[in-house]
């Protein structure tokens, strides 16, 4: 127990993890991709109220227009999510097409359309197999209750497009449980928060304070996630409450979608594309958070340092390049090379650098094991205030993947 509430391993024990009460979901093949589920629908049975965080990019898909508009009623009961389309870019058309399939989840669950979001993730610039989704939908109306049995797992592992793994979380405050899924592991640099993440729940929450625990933890988990610096398109974190279970601690609830939240950014960044190792980075003595996290961000996505973290070659010198590069912010003006300490793991690297009886642990700390992580910590000397953040290293298979990405 933490917090009031308990974090649970969704890879505890052989079962997959319910939803919370009455929500149920289904997964099937609706011609996104050549083979495997590739659409999404998860349900709540009543009434919710509900939080949603979207892109800032300009060019933000027909998917996240409409959910922008149906979020505002914070009263979301319905995500449907297509995979291996964006839907973006492709003109009145698009928005028609997105329309659509929101009108279809609104008859196959008895939603009204305005409590129904939208996710929808892929390649850029294509039009969606329309006549495919159509005939997908129509069969899962025809099987009705039956095409609704799909569990957390499922729905994560139907939303992938160039992930390896599903990913999914699960929380409980008191008698209610928070169950998030995520998909997302290029195109990966929050603009709001990034790539798509939904999490329901069955407490009973106000619309007010859903909304405000959204954006703490949004704040503290993907707003503190990058994999190659490129803020999608189609970016979507919503959490619906349905309150099956009653009212819960707010503080607690909000503690426990904080952790939520960073147990999939953490599964985000490992899954990045092409990655070996995840990268964390820590940045303290700051003058206050936001130069912290744009100190430690800037270490994060350098190549050079990502590069560097794949070979397993402590090369600090790129890690203090990152850092002096800052040299926009008023506040970035006051940093100066005697006040700041680099370390890997717990290896201090500068200003003293480890000597021979230092080696092997600076070897360990770049060699971590399976599912281990990388460490780097910068201190700046200004300030009290740190932030951490989290990706991967930058390994030839992402540029296998991104290269052959429409081919």
């Amino acid at each position: 127990m933490m917090h009031g509430y308990e974090s649970v391993s969704v890879d505890e024990g052989p079962e997959p993890p319910e939803w919370p009460r009455e929500f149920r979901a289904h997964t099937g093949h609706g011609g996104l991709r050549e083979r495997g589920d590739d659409i999404s629908v998860v349900v709540s049975d009543r009434p919710s109220t509900s939080a949603a965080m979207f892109t800032k990019s300009h060019f933000a898909g027909p998917a996240v227009v409409l959910s922008r508009a149906n979020a505002a009623g914070r009263a979301m009961r319905a995500v449907v999510t297509l995979a291996q389309n964006a839907n973006v870019a492709t003109g009145r058309q698009g928005a028609e097409h997105a329309a659509e399939v929101v009108g279809r989840v609104a008859a196959l669950t008895g939603v009204p359309q305005g409590e129904v979001l939208i996710g929808s993730t892929g390649v850029i610039g294509r039009p969606l197999p329309m006549a495919d989704i159509r005939a997908h939908f129509d069969e899962a109306a025809a099987l009705g209750t039956a095409a609704f049995g799909a569990a957390p797992p499922d729905v994560a592992r139907a939303m992938m497009t160039t992930d390896t793994r599903p990913k999914t979380a699960v929380r409980t405050v008191g008698r209610a449980r928070l169950v998030g899924v995520a998909k997302g592991v290029g195109m990966l640099e929050p603009n709001m928060a990034t790539m798509l993440a939904y999490v329901l729940t069955d407490a009973a929450v106000p619309a007010d304070a859903l909304d405000a625990a959204l954006r703490a933890a949004v704040d503290t988990s993907f707003h503190c996630l990058s994999v190659d610096t490129d803020t999608s398109t189609s970016d979507t974190v919503a959490v619906i409450a349905n309150g099956a279970a009653g009212p819960v601690d707010t503080p607690e609830l909000a503690a426990a979608l904080a952790d939520l939240c960073l147990d999939l950014t953490r599964q985000l960044a490992r899954d990045g594309e092409g990655a070996t190792k995840l990268l964390r980075v820590t940045v303290g003595g700051a003058l206050n958070p936001a130069q912290a996290r744009r100190i430690a961000k800037s270490v994060l996505n350098s190549p050079l340092v990502k590069t560097a973290v794949h070979g397993a070659d402590p090369n600090w010198g790129r890690v203090v390049m990152a850092v002096g590069k800052n040299t926009e912010h008023p506040d970035d003006a006051a940093i100066r090379p005697g006040l700041v300490t680099v370390g890997f793991g717990d290896v201090e690297v500068y200003p003293r650098e480890p000597g021979p009886d230092t080696l092997a642990r600076l070897a360990d700390a770049m060699r971590p094991p399976e599912d281990g992580s990388v460490d780097i910590t910068v201190t700046l000397g200004l300030g009290p205030a740190a932030a951490m953040v989290y990706g991967c290293d930058l390994s030839a298979e992402y540029v296998r993947v991104n290269a052959d990405y429409t081919t």
